[in-house]
């Protein structure tokens, strides 16, 4: 069979895969990538360096700002000879299915593995290779340091202990990979390291990734829990038509209180960053909730502000990163909208119109430096900003500035105070309720 085959998806480091099994392979990763996996479960034949440790081979891990950085971007074999191998223990017997890899992540050098051995022990001692029929099986490994490959097993091999075993290398460079493998743990009553049942959640909260079609029920369960404080509504459409929902959480849904401060959440600008989209989906709960219960920081919060809450500014980047998943997405898959625009760059042009004002004096009396209106040609049909994200994140009506605005990229809060779109004059779409 054929490894290594493009998958039908575009963009930036998009991945590549076998076509021996066209669906993919059912096991999950093992957590390489996610940490599950600990550091002392990994081992290798040798090192160059501490940085460059076993420990250090996880799929997408990023390397330091300097060269020999404690904590470097992949695992780097000690010596060049076919002899060496990074080692997973899954501390269990394991129905293994897959390995994914990716080359070192390094501003400094180019390496990374170009094919590879695979070997399952259940004792470190005795090795068995993974075979295609009679012959020991070989995969095609990277082109480049940052393409995830995956290369489906031929057919699935049991064991405790996994080794990816570099035959051949970038020739000018060195055996660097970073790596994740999929597998299905098996019952083994003798494993002291078995997992036991997880303990039930106590929260009420929503913990979990959704997905656009999760999104839209969990903000529609929100609202028909708390029909007297939110009302979802729509600011738009995608490139790809779908709807970027928002929930505003106020005692007067769907008026603006003269008075009252606005304040606004968005979430989810890189489409692959996913932090954001479900603090704000659990924030809608938290509020929902906790009003209902009488929390009194809660009720004082939705009486004296009228909340909007975007969690999904580019849905159509999450759904392009969601359906690959995190081990063959790479960085980029879905960062930005299906155009290729950067929505986190997205904004229109303010400093170049108040620094000239500034050279000429014109601050504050004849330009004031607390509001300033958004430029026309913000608004043309040939504006460099994306034609699918025309409108503001927020209901906006004339003379109706937002007092706060926060964004979400990556989970992290990034607040603008002042910076409203009055006079802007566009208004809520497409209600829900």
């Amino acid at each position: 069979p054929l490894w290594g085959s493009p998958l039908p998806q575009g963009g930036p480091h998009h991945p590549t895969r076998g076509s021996h099994h066209p669906k993919g392979p059912s096991c999950p990763p093992l957590g390489l990538e996610s940490l599950r996996v600990q550091d002392s479960q990994l081992r290798a034949s040798s090192h160059k360096r501490y940085g460059l440790g076993a420990h250090r081979g996880r799929l997408n891990i990023q390397s330091g700002l300097y060269d020999g950085d404690f904590y470097d971007g992949g695992w780097c074999a000690g010596q060049e000879d076919a002899g060496q191998w990074l080692e997973v223990d899954a501390r269990g017997l394991t129905n293994f299915t897959g390995v994914i890899t990716q080359g070192l992540n390094s501003i400094w050098t180019y390496d990374w593995v170009t094919s590879y051995k695979v070997q399952v022990s259940n004792d470190t001692y005795t090795w068995h290779p993974c075979r295609n029929g009679t012959e020991e099986a070989v995969f095609p490994g990277n082109k480049d340091p940052e393409t995830p490959v995956l290369n489906v097993l031929p057919e699935p091999v049991v064991g405790r202990y996994l080794r990816i075993n570099p035959q051949t290398w970038f020739p000018n460079g060195t055996i660097c990979l970073r790596a994740e493998v999929l597998g299905c743990p098996l019952p083994d009553p003798n494993n002291i390291y078995a997992q036991h049942s997880q303990p039930l959640p106590t929260s009420k909260l929503d913990f979990r990734h959704h997905n656009y079609k999760e999104m839209r029920k969990l903000m529609k369960r929100v609202s028909d829990e708390c029909p007297d404080i939110t009302r979802v509504y729509s600011i738009g459409k995608s490139y790809l038509g779908l709807k970027m929902y928002v929930m505003e959480i106020s005692d007067n849904p769907g008026q603006h209180e003269v008075g009252e401060p606005e304040f606004r959440y968005v979430a989810g600008m890189h489409g692959n960053e996913v932090l954001g989209r479900e603090l704000l989906l659990n924030l809608m709960e938290y509020l929902c909730r906790e009003f209902r219960a009488g929390n009194p920081r809660v009720v004082q919060l939705v009486t004296e502000t009228r909340i909007h809450l975007l969690p999904s500014m580019n849905p159509d980047g999450y759904e392009t990163a969601y359906k690959l998943g995190s081990e063959l997405s790479g960085w980029a898959m879905g960062r930005w909208t299906y155009e290729g625009i950067d929505l986190n760059h997205n904004f229109a042009d303010l400093n170049t119109a108040l620094w000239d004002a500034e050279d000429n004096d014109m601050v504050p009396h004849d330009f004031p430096n607390h509001y300033i209106p958004i430029p026309e040609y913000y608004t043309f049909a040939n504006a460099t900003v994306s034609p699918t994200h025309p409108r503001p994140p927020v209901p906006a009506h004339r003379g109706v500035p937002t007092t706060i605005l926060g964004t979400q990229p990556m989970g992290f809060v990034h607040t603008t105070t002042g910076m409203g779109w009055g006079g802007m004059g566009w208004g809520a779409q497409a209600g829900t309720r």
